[in-house]
């Protein structure tokens, strides 16, 4: 049977088309194919989209063997001192480079790649919130989905369920039987 997505409203057809990626390949797949489309591979509404933002290119400037040092180190305590010191950069420095390469402060970069290493964590593993919290440097739950609610408008558990494969079993069950 062929389904005609060009009657269905713009994100519907695009939910579906996601939905039947996520039943025939999975949910990793599923996910990337959403975030090339920069939308939510299962939208439960109300929440951000879920874009990557990769590692900014190395431009030959002073802070990006400190970004990688940081990204290797998700889970340990990294102050603003650390980075700094790392760098050898005053803070004020260190600051305004990395602000000027990257857009952001430093410490908003690494609350956001710790949030996209917890996330990576939700989608692939079935480790615990509390597990998954000290692995990326949050410390506990409660930081964690403090997080996730500011940027991304919803819980760790609900992203869990948005971006987790349906059993293939009964997913299909009723829809669109021939």
């Amino acid at each position: 049977m062929s389904v005609s997505l060009s009657v269905l409203p713009g994100p519907a057809g695009i939910d579906l088309c996601l939905h039947l990626v996520r039943l025939d390949h999975g949910a990793a797949v599923a996910s990337t194919a959403a975030r090339h489309c920069v939308v939510a591979p299962w939208r439960e509404g109300g929440q951000a989209q879920f874009i990557e933002h990769p590692v900014p290119q190395d431009t030959g400037r002073s802070t990006s063997a400190t970004r990688q040092w940081a990204l290797d180190r998700l889970a340990e305590p990294v102050t603003l001192e650390d980075l700094a010191r790392h760098a050898h950069m005053s803070v004020r420095t260190f600051t305004r480079r990395f602000r000027g390469e990257v857009g952001s402060s430093p410490q908003k970069w690494l609350a956001q790649r710790r949030l996209a290493h917890a996330r990576l964590l939700l989608e692939s593993t079935d480790l615990s919130v509390a597990r998954i919290a000290t692995a990326c440097g949050f410390g506990d739950p409660v930081a964690l989905r403090k997080h996730f609610h500011t940027y991304l408008g919803l819980s760790p558990l609900a992203y869990r369920r948005a971006h987790n494969a349906p059993d293939p079993t009964t997913a299909r069950q009723g829809c669109f039987s021939p």
